[in-house]
């Protein structure tokens, strides 16, 4: 019986964590990029985890490769974070 309640326990504990480990990915649009230094301007929706609302931005980009292939005015998803103090794009994706 002990052990029925030890699972019954961490399963409820694990489904209040689920929120924790939810996408953490933001929708946007660019609005330019620029390749000297690697930046985006982003219009986007809010950021939960840097606690920023909705807005157009300037981010740094962590990787250069980030930058290839995406177009101004194209709608993206992608994670944000801060790096080193900086606002920096870590992962973008097509939201199809």
């Amino acid at each position: 019986m002990k052990n029925l309640k030890t699972v019954a326990l961490a399963v409820t504990l694990g489904l209040f964590a689920l929120p924790a480990f939810a996408e953490s990915f933001v929708r946007g649009i660019v609005e330019e990029i620029t390749t000297d230094p690697q930046r985006l301007t982003i219009a986007h929706d809010a950021i939960p985890n840097l606690e920023m609302e909705a807005m157009t931005m300037v981010f740094r980009v962590a990787d250069p490769a980030i930058l290839d292939g995406l177009t101004v005015g194209q709608t993206i998803e992608f994670e944000a974070d801060r790096i080193n103090g900086r606002l920096t794009v870590t992962t973008v994706r097509d939201p199809s």
